[in-house]
């Protein structure tokens, strides 16, 4: 049997510290994607002068904003103003510890499993945990004492209620058809069907995501920050690395969401159409790769492609009116979202999900 302290303690604190390094360092790079494919999409260069081709402009962002100078306005709520980037940030690396990257191996002998934890209600952590994050904005831009950054956490507010709701029905469908809260079984009921979510819940996978993308204030949904509006939004007095937490969290939340949407729709791990290739994903091509480099690979590899889609829609779409965004969330998605839920509803009834 083995030793409890390591199977309790030091396996997952060396969990824990694994993944937050690597979504902390994969959401600096993001920024640095970002503005590459933003340059490429509008003929720039982009980040070009730190490090070859720019690969080290994310490491000098951080040190810059490490040793800014942190700014605390004279009028704010000190105590509220500082724990609004802490609010955010927290709650979307947390969300990270029931994310399941892949299937477990055996190492030393020993049942390893590449992420931290399975509850038998991970989804619903998820939506509980992620939902504190708003607070940390409306706080954030209350306690500024500024009149941009209060309207920016107002909106905020505005659009978590308007797009949480649609959202939500979205994922009650995907739990429908897998018949658990448990995102490893959720992976493992597509694995059993044959097929992924997204082709029975197409119209629950456009809801989820597009609510995804409003949920993390990126465009064409990012009103709180609304630069030509609010100067820079929730976030207007904030400087420094408490500047830097509302950045990582963002980009956290855009990992969060693309990783959700990965395991609840593109079937997590597995790899694309595997009763109908499975012939060639068998081939001594692919055979030779291990397993948990096989399937963190296409975790990755689909998490990217979500991620993709939000930095093309940042440089196709122009900003919705206020009254658009409200608009979309109350008149279209809310009843979509319920009558696409009935459907799935019926559906299992009748042509029966798993047991």
């Amino acid at each position: 049997m083995a030793n409890p302290w390591v199977a309790f303690l030091l396996v997952p604190l060396v969990k824990i510290v694994v993944i937050l390094g690597v979504v902390i360092l994969l959401a600096a790079y993001l920024s640095f994607f970002e503005r590459k494919i933003l340059a490429y999409m509008q003929i720039r260069i982009g980040p070009n002068r730190v490090g070859p081709r720019g690969w080290l402009q994310p490491i000098a962002d951080a040190l810059k904003l490490f040793v800014k100078e942190d700014i605390l306005p004279s009028r704010a709520e000190k105590l509220v103003y500082m724990l609004g980037p802490v609010l955010v940030t927290a709650p979307a690396l947390v969300v990270f510890s029931v994310i399941p990257f892949g299937t477990g191996f055996t190492l030393f002998g020993a049942q390893v499993t590449p992420y931290l934890t399975d509850v038998n209600i991970g989804i619903l952590f998820i939506l509980g945990v992620s939902s504190v994050g708003v607070y940390g904005i409306i706080l954030g831009g209350w306690a500024s004492n500024n009149k941009f950054s209060l309207m920016g956490g107002l909106r905020s507010a505005a659009q978590l209620v308007s797009y949480e709701v649609p959202m939500g029905f979205s994922v009650v469908a995907v739990l429908l058809m897998a018949n658990s809260l448990s995102l490893v079984k959720i992976v493992e009921a597509q694995k059993s069907a044959g097929v992924w979510f997204v082709f029975p819940g197409l119209v629950a996978f456009f809801i989820y995501f597009v609510c995804g993308v409003a949920e993390t204030n990126r465009n064409p949904f990012d009103l709180p920050e609304a630069e030509s509006e609010l100067v820079a939004g929730f976030h207007t007095e904030y400087s420094g690395m408490k500047f830097a937490f509302y950045f990582l969290a963002e980009y956290a939340n855009m990992i969060v969401i693309s990783s959700i949407a990965t395991v609840l729709f593109l079937g997590g791990w597995l790899p694309p159409f595997p009763s109908w290739l499975a012939g060639v994903w068998a081939s001594p091509v692919f055979t030779w790769i291990p397993p948990v480099i096989w399937n963190a690979g296409w975790f990755v590899v689909k998490v990217f492609a979500f991620l993709f889609v939000y930095i093309w829609f940042r440089g196709t779409f122009p900003r919705y009116r206020f009254d658009q965004l409200m608009a979309l969330g109350w008149k279209v998605f809310i009843p979509v979202s319920l009558v696409n839920l009935v459907a799935v509803a019926l559906g299992v009834l009748l042509i029966g999900g798993p047991r």
